[in-house]
C-alpha cells in the first residue's frame, strides 16, 4: 500500500513526458513546413536569391516570402520593371499579412512605376505608403513632384515642405517647393527657396529664370533685368528672358535697350510661337516709340500673317501703314515736342494762304496738345486767332473744347480752330455749333500736312 502513491506520482511524470514530446514534435513539424513554403529567403549572393525564390514561386505563384526577395533583389538592382511586377504581385498576395512591411512594399511599387513613367501607378502606391508612415522624405519629395506634375500646387507644397524639413539640403525638393510657390503667387517665399536651389545647383537656369520672375513680380526689377540678361543667350531660355528684359526696359522707356532685347531674342532659331509672335509685337511698340514706323509695320504685318487678330494688330496696322506713308503725320502724332511745335509753327504758317502770319505765343499741355496764338492780317481782314492741335488719334469729347473755348476768351482771340488726328464726338460738335470755333478733324489735318513742303522750314517767323 505505500508503493501505491509512488507508483501514482510516476504515471503522471510519464504522461507528462509523453505529452511534451508530442508538442514539441508538432512544433518542429510546424517548422519544417514553414521551412518548405513559408520562412524568410536568407542566401549569400542575388543569384542564390533568385533560384530559391523562383522555386518557391513555381510551386506557390503568391508566397509573399518569394516575392518580397524577387523584389528587394530587383529594386537594388534597379530592374524597375522587374521590382514593379514582383511588388505589384506581393501587395494583391500580402493583403491583410501582418508580417508584411506594408509601407516599404507600397513606397517601392510606387517609386519603381515612378522610374518606368507609370505616374498614376506611383501616385497611387505612395499615397498609401504616406498615410502608413508620414515622416518619410522619399515619399514626400516624390509626392511633391507627382503633384507639382498634375499641377496641384497647394498639394504639392504640402508635400515638398514635409521633404525639406527632413532633408534642407536636397536641391531638387527645394527646387519644385519654390517653383510651386511661385505658381500660387507667394513669390518671397518662392525666391528664398529657388535661391537654395540655384546656390546647389548652379547650372539650374529655369530655376534661376524664376528668380528673375519673382524679382519682377516684387517691383525689384534692377535685379530681375541682372537675371534675364544674363539668360538672353541661352539656347532654350534665351527667348523669353530676352523678351522679359525687353519689356522691363520697355516700361521704363528705355526703348534702345528694349530693341536690343528684342532683337536679341529674335535671333534664336528655336522659338516657340507664342513667344516669337510676343516678342515681334513689343519690338513693334519700341520701334514706334524710336519713331521707326516702316520697321514696326514690317513687323505687325509678319504678326498678321501668323495671327491675323492678334490682340490690337489689325488697328495698329491700319493706323500705322498710313503713319509710315506721311512723314509729317508721324512727327504731329510721335514725334518729341520740340519736333512736335516745329511742324504746328508750319501749319499755322501755311494756314490762311497769301495771309500775313506772326505768332505771338506757344503753349504746350502734357504734350498732349499745342496752342498758338496768331496774329492773322489778309486783305479782307485782320484778327487774332488761337489754334489749337491736340496729338490724339482717338474721339475728341466735350470738356476739352469747353476748355479750348475758355483760353480763347482768355487770350481775347477773335476766332479759334481746334484739329485733331482723331475725330470729336457729338457733344463736342454741338458745343461749338453757336461759338467761333471751328472743327478739323483728321481728313482735314492730312490735307494740311500734305501742303507743308521742307523747304517752308526758311519761312518760320520767330515769335
Amino acid at each position: 500500500m505505500d508503493l501505491l502513491p509512488v507508483i501514482i506520482v510516476v504515471i503522471i511524470l510519464a504522461l507528462v513526458v509523453i505529452i511534451a514530446g508530442s508538442v514539441m514534435s508538432r512544433g518542429k513539424g510546424s517548422k519544417n513546413k514553414k521551412g518548405k513554403g513559408g520562412k524568410k529567403i536568407k542566401a549569400k549572393d542575388h543569384a542564390q536569391v533568385l533560384k530559391e525564390a523562383n522555386r518557391r514561386l513555381a510551386q506557390n505563384p503568391k508566397d509573399p516570402d518569394a516575392l518580397a526577395a524577387l523584389g528587394d533583389v530587383y529594386y537594388s538592382e534597379q530592374s524597375w520593371d522587374k521590382a514593379f511586377k514582383a511588388y505589384d504581385t506581393l501587395l494583391d498576395a500580402a493583403a491583410g499579412n501582418p508580417d508584411m512591411d506594408e509601407f516599404e512594399m507600397n513606397k517601392r511599387y510606387g517609386l519603381s512605376a515612378l522610374k518606368l513613367g507609370r505616374l498614376d501607378e506611383a501616385y497611387k502606391g505612395l499615397i498609401v505608403a504616406h498615410a502608413v508612415k508620414q515622416e518619410d522624405f522619399e515619399t514626400n519629395y516624390n509626392l511633391g513632384y507627382l503633384e507639382f506634375q498634375k499641377r496641384q500646387y497647394e498639394k504639392s507644397i504640402f508635400h515638398l515642405r514635409l521633404a525639406s524639413k527632413l532633408n534642407g539640403e536636397h536641391a531638387m525638393t527645394l527646387r519644385y517647393l519654390g517653383h510651386s510657390l511661385f505658381k500660387v503667387k507667394n513669390y518671397k517665399e518662392a525666391l528664398s527657396c529657388l535661391k537654395r536651389a540655384v546656390d546647389l545647383q548652379p547650372d539650374d537656369k529655369e530655376s534661376l529664370f524664376a528668380m528673375g520672375e519673382c524679382f519682377h513680380e516684387i517691383g525689384q526689377e534692377e535685379q530681375a533685368i541682372r537675371i534675364f540678361t544674363h539668360l538672353r543667350t541661352d539656347p532654350v531660355l534665351g527667348p523669353s528672358a530676352s523678351l522679359y528684359a525687353g519689356t522691363i526696359h520697355l516700361n521704363q522707356h528705355q526703348f534702345q535697350k528694349a530693341v536690343q532685347d528684342f532683337e536679341l531674342g529674335l535671333k534664336h532659331p528655336d522659338i516657340k510661337v507664342e513667344v516669337l509672335v510676343e516678342i515681334k509685337y513689343r519690338l513693334a511698340a519700341a520701334y514706334l516709340k524710336e519713331q521707326e514706323i516702316a520697321k514696326a509695320v514690317g513687323l505687325l504685318n509678319e504678326i498678321q500673317q501668323i495671327y491675323p487678330n492678334y490682340k490690337d494688330t489689325p488697328s495698329q496696322l491700319a493706323k500705322y501703314k498710313e503713319l509710315n506713308s506721311s512723314r509729317n503725320l508721324q512727327v504731329y502724332l510721335l514725334a518729341p515736342a520740340s519736333d512736335f511745335i516745329t511742324l504746328c509753327r508750319k501749319l499755322t504758317l501755311t494756314f490762311f494762304p497769301k495771309a500775313k502770319i506772326k505768332i505771338t505765343d506757344i503753349s504746350v499741355q502734357k504734350n498732349d496738345w499745342a496752342d498758338i496764338l496768331a496774329e492773322v492780317e489778309t486783305s479782307r481782314w485782320s484778327d487774332l486767332v488761337l489754334f489749337r492741335m491736340i496729338r490724339s488719334t482717338g474721339t475728341i469729347g466735350e470738356l476739352v473744347l469747353r476748355d479750348f473755348h475758355a483760353r480763347i476768351k482768355d487770350v481775347k482771340a477773335g476766332k479759334g480752330y481746334c484739329i485733331t488726328g482723331g475725330t470729336f464726338s457729338d457733344e463736342a460738335k454741338k458745343f461749338v455749333e453757336a461759338r467761333l470755333i471751328d472743327l478739323m478733324e483728321k481728313d482735314k489735318l492730312m490735307g494740311l500736312l500734305n501742303t507743308i513742303d521742307s523747304s517752308q522750314k526758311a519761312l518760320l517767323i520767330d515769335d
